[in-house]
């Protein structure tokens, strides 16, 4: 079999959507998926992939809607049950199981992957992504959650949305990603370049707004977010770490107390000097942590 030694840009057909994604590394070894976040795409992760590829075979995609993946039209074609098949399927693509690790939205689908499919995961790494048992009682019980979230009912909102995060080409990019961030070096000019452009995609702006329009309306159904279907899926009894950067923007810390309840082998890692984008403000701490937890449970 095949050894990439650089990252390779490729493409597949997951439930019957095509999805690109970047895969580095050695294809005889243990297989590692990230997932990306909102408003990114799978250069997210450039700082994990070359750490990550020198011991396991790395596939990061960009998700259904992003960037260089196709982008079904419709918010009901980004129903949880359908990212949960991408992912389900996209591991089955390189063996039984893999490792997944993910942030932000990507977080949100991994949580549901492992909860229902656990026996393709066989460990999860979730970066600053609400466990949904833990962001229901956090919106229920705590005001400054609920005020961190505006958004999320803004994005219900038919193509203002789209208007304001593309509007002067993406100017709002910078507030999200760079003032966003604890350091001031987390995202270069370029960096910002690459998510603006990837976002700047046609259809690209609405297939990941049509994520938060979804949930939503899922919620409604089910009063229980980020899960798809009449009964929650909420317990997790594969092995997970939960790096948490403490300067999040959009999360309150009260989202990593009490997980015991739904996850069964759980390590929790803060990170008090990186914010939401924790991959981009701590890289190298990331990287061992990742590295030292996949390691022990191979």
């Amino acid at each position: 079999m095949a050894t990439y030694t650089r990252m390779v840009h490729r493409q597949t057909v997951v439930n019957d959507v095509r999805l690109h994604y970047v895969e580095a590394g050695d294809d005889d070894d243990e297989t590692i998926v990230l997932l990306h976040g909102f408003p990114e795409c799978w250069y997210s992760w450039h700082e994990q992939i070359p750490a990550l590829a020198k011991e396991y075979h790395v596939v990061a995609p960009d998700l259904r809607g992003y960037n260089r993946s196709e982008k079904p039209h419709g918010v009901d074609a980004y129903r949880m049950s359908e990212l949960t098949a991408d992912v389900v399927e996209l591991i089955r693509e390189f063996g039984d199981s893999g490792h997944l690790v993910a942030h932000d939205w990507g977080g949100g689908i991994a949580w549901n992957v492992a909860a229902r499919h656990s026996d393709v995961v066989d460990t999860l790494s979730i970066l600053n992504a609400p466990h949904p048992g833990a962001f229901e009682r956090e919106l229920r019980r705590n005001g400054e959650q609920r005020r961190k979230s505006w958004y999320m009912a803004f994005f219900q909102l038919p193509w203002l949305p789209e208007w304001w995060l593309t509007r002067r080409d993406c100017a709002a990019f910078d507030e999200i990603l760079r003032e966003g961030a604890s350091t001031p070096d987390a995202f270069s000019d370029a960096d910002v370049e690459r998510y603006k452009e990837a976002f700047s995609k046609p259809g690209a702006a609405t297939s990941a707004i049509n994520y938060y329009r979804s949930v939503i309306r899922e919620e409604a159904k089910n009063l229980v977010p980020f899960v798809d279907g009449d009964v929650a899926a909420r317990d997790v009894d594969v092995p997970t770490l939960l790096l948490w950067g403490e300067d999040d923007m959009a999360l309150v810390p009260e989202l990593t107390e009490g997980l015991d309840r739904w996850v069964s082998d759980l390590t929790v890692q803060r990170i008090p000097d990186a914010s939401h984008w924790v991959q981009m403000d701590a890289p190298e701490r990331v990287n061992e942590e990742l590295l030292a937890f996949v390691g022990k449970r191979s």
